[in-house]
């Protein structure tokens, strides 16, 4: 009966060391995942900027509006500049253009959406997590998807 209960407290010792491990991996993982976030996300920078953002509406008009921003991200620096509105909604990767300048671009309805252009490169980040640089130049595109 003693080898019962021997075993028995072993279990449970041995069942409350694999839970502290676990959460000790976890600990971790998330550790190295903030780690790689802050080494490989996107970089901002202060002081002031100038650059350059031209909004290209439903019919392929563009608007350009050259700015010197303290800004560190393009929605602030948008915020900053009279004549742009921008209208969205938040999703899992920021805020989603809906509305530029009252023009509305419904993927659901036409396949139109907004996009974001960096120094002519297809952009990597919303609006609002996109880091403003000196010197770049973005671009906030009316588009539709055609297969």
């Amino acid at each position: 009966m003693e080898n019962k209960e021997m075993e028995t407290t072993q279990e449970k010792k041995g069942g409350a060391g694999k839970a502290i491990l676990g959460i000790v991996i976890a600990v971790v993982l998330i550790g190295a995942l903030i780690a790689v976030y802050l080494v490989f996300g996107p970089k901002t920078s202060e002081g002031s900027k100038a650059i350059t953002i031209t909004i290209t509406d439903d019919q392929g008009v563009d608007t350009v509006y050259e700015t010197k921003t303290d800004a560190e991200y393009l929605m602030d620096a948008v915020q900053e500049l009279d004549g742009i509105t921008i209208e969205g909604e938040e999703g899992d990767y920021g805020l989603f253009i809906k509305t530029v300048n009252g023009i509305t671009a419904d993927y659901d309805t036409d396949g139109a959406y907004w996009s974001i252009y960096v120094n002519g490169e297809y952009g990597n980040y919303g609006i609002d997590a996109q880091p403003v640089a000196d010197g770049d130049s973005y671009a906030i595109v009316y588009e539709v998807y055609t297969e």
